[in-house]
């Protein structure tokens, strides 16, 4: 009855755990610098592992196909919002969808470069935009790859890339002073 074989394999829920340890903290950051939206980007994150858990094994590569969860679950919940806000009135949308103000004592130097950066990600096509915000958050070639459906031997070259014209954006941004 003892299989030797289930003996050395961690059962499924262990596995889990694992991979929920090692992912959490960085797939919720890529999601909020990515929504901007610290509540969406743990809901996201929280339901991409629901998912995952549902699934009831994990795949080759679980980093990554949390990663591609998650960023059809955030297109997903961006549509949802445009349409909403196309069927409320403008007023009904801004209270329903809208941030509520700043404190004015948050108006600190830290928090305008938050914007700066924030702008530029936001202007930036949506591969660039990824790649940095993956990038940032750990992943590896492998996984930004798989996550993004690119080449993997394209990652650095298309990485690079990126932070030049994120550069150009931001400090072009700047210039104006």
């Amino acid at each position: 009855m003892d299989d030797p074989l289930t003996e050395t394999t961690s059962p499924f829920p262990e596995q889990f755990t694992a991979v929920f340890d090692a992912n959490l903290a960085r797939l919720f950051r890529y999601l909020d610098r990515l929504s901007g939206d610290p509540e969406l980007a743990a809901d996201l994150a929280q339901e991409a592992f629901v998912r995952l858990y549902q699934r009831g094994a994990l795949p080759e590569e679980p980093a990554a196909w949390l990663i591609t969860v998650a960023m059809n679950l955030f297109r997903n919940e961006r549509t949802t919002r445009s349409r909403r806000g196309r069927i409320l009135t403008e007023a009904r949308s801004r209270h329903a969808l809208g941030d509520p103000a700043p404190a004015p004592d948050d108006q600190t130097v830290a928090a305008e470069t938050r914007r700066r950066v924030r702008a530029t990600i936001d202007a930036m096509p949506e591969r660039e935009r990824r790649l940095l915000l993956l990038h940032a958050e750990g992943f590896s070639y492998r996984e930004i790859a798989s996550g993004l459906s690119i080449h993997e031997a394209s990652v650095g070259t298309l990485l690079a890339r990126a932070r030049v014209a994120f550069r150009k954006l931001y400090e072009g941004d700047g210039d104006a002073s």
